[in-house]
Parts: C-alpha cells; structure tokens; sequence
C-alpha cells in the first residue's frame, strides 16, 4: 500500500490507524489527525460530535472531583424545587441542614429553590458547609443564594455520580419525579452493591406513608423486592432521629459502633415507617 501527496489510500489493502483506531477502505481520510486539529479552515460541526462529547464529560467528572475531594463527611439532601419559603417542608428542610452542619456534615443539594435553598440555607445559618450541584435545564435555574461551593453539570449521571460518590447518606423530603428518580437510584444502587450501603432516610411521614405501603402490599407481596430491601429505608418527622440514624451508621462502618445485645442480628435495622 503506498500513499502519494497526501491522497486517500485505494485498494483492498488500504489500511490507516487513527490512534487505536483501524480505519479501511473509505473510512480512510485523506488528512492526518494534526492536520485537521492545526487547521482552523472548514466547518466547526466537529464541536458537537460524539468524541467531543466524551471530553466534555471528563471535564465534568474532573471538574467535579476536584472540587469535592476534600470536603469530607457529607449528606445529600433531595426534596421538591417547587416548595415555597412559608411551607412546612421548607422549615423541615432548613432544620435539617443546621442540624446536619452542627453534627459535622456538609449539606450537599442540587444547588436550586425550594427544598435545595432550605437545607443549604440551614447549613450556612449554623456555620456549615454548603454544597450545591447546579443541572442545565430547558427552564433557568440557578444556583441559590446559600450554595458557598457551587458546581453546574450539563449531564445528569456525572452530577448524580458526585451525589452518590461524597455522600455519607441520603435525606429525601417531599419532591416529584427528579426526587424520586434520586431516591430509587440511590436504593438500587444500595440493593445491587455497586455502593457501600448508607442510610436512606425519608422525612416526612403523611407524605412517604401511601409510598412506603405500596412498596410493602404490591412490590413486596409480588415477590419484586426481598422483605430486607424496605430495612434500607428509614421514615421519620424528627429531625434529630434522622442525624442520629446517619451518624450511627458512620460509627458503625466506621467499626466503632456499639456491639448488638447478645443474641441480636448483627446486620438486622428494623423496618421503618
């Protein structure tokens, strides 16, 4: 096989590797990589093709990394972007991440209103960490006023991969379809083991009660979850029992939680709710 001036190679033969890529017949370019990445000349549609895409979302995950690797014990906070300030649920929200911030955890949220502004908020008012992970929408969002260390993310699965990746658990309060798709994430996740198992804990009892039966009375009945995956569920109203159940579970992967009473299930967690 021979090439002249630069020509596209012809012939049953003809064969280029474009770095670990094997390229014949007329996938083969008549310009070398460095040629086309030096000249400026010709369309710029190349910007949104894949492999351009994929350098995009390593940035992100580098980006993300990088900002995050040393924030320490962390708890993500998920909940509804539609809650109004007077709303009890926002209350709820903002206690949380005081008490989260006094207990030595950064709040972690998707950095917009709502639900997110009340728990970043309750950090910053008790001297904490307030983290927010901002997502590109159809619709302007924002990150909200309370987020000190803000990172924005063009893609959901490396912003969810941040949450679940600097997370010592999860706290969900009442939200639609993104707070769930948050919620049933992080227990599949849990459940299959692609993660160190923590807390998931739903706040909000009236809220989480029709959820939680027809988890027990329709999933569990069919035989489509195990009896223990509700074990890695926790409902509450209380905030303070909420911290406590996160920071028992630190202790305990930790290894320095107290030993069960004799006789107990080491691994056993009562079913709540």
């Amino acid at each position: 096989m021979s090439e002249n001036n630069g020509s596209r190679p012809t012939g049953r033969g003809a064969q280029r590797q474009r770095g670990p890529v094997t390229l014949r017949r007329h996938h083969i370019s008549a310009s070398t990589t460095d040629q086309r990445l030096l000249d400026s000349r010709g369309p710029t549609d190349w910007v949104h093709t894949d492999p351009w895409r994929v350098l995009r979302i390593q940035s992100e995950f580098v980006e993300g990394f990088g900002a995050l690797a040393e924030l320490g014990s962390a708890v993500s906070v998920f909940g509804s972007a539609r809650t109004h300030a007077d709303s009890p649920d926002y209350e709820m929200a903002r206690r949380l991440g005081a008490a989260l911030a006094a207990a030595g955890y950064a709040v972690i949220t998707g950095g917009g209103p709502g639900i997110m502004e009340a728990a970043n908020r309750g950090a910053v008012d008790a001297g904490g960490t307030s983290v927010g992970l901002g997502i590109e929408l159809p619709f302007e969002q924002h990150l909200n006023e309370y987020v000190d260390l803000g990172i924005n993310f063009r893609y959901f699965f490396a912003r969810k991969t941040m949450f679940v990746k600097y997370s010592q658990a999860f706290c969900v309060l009442p939200g639609g379809f993104g707070t769930m798709d948050e919620l049933f994430e992080a227990l599949t996740l849990v459940q299959t083991r692609k993660v160190t198992r923590f807390p998931v804990v739903l706040l909000g009892r009236s809220y989480w009660s029709g959820l939680i039966d027809w988890l027990r009375s329709t999933m569990l009945t069919d035989g489509k979850i195990n009896p223990a995956d509700l074990d890695l569920i926790t409902v509450t109203d209380e905030i303070d029992e909420a911290v406590q159940v996160i920071v028992d579970s630190e202790k305990q992967l930790a290894g320095t939680a107290d030993p069960p009473p004799s006789g107990a299930d080491p691994t056993a967690e009562p079913i709540e709710g």
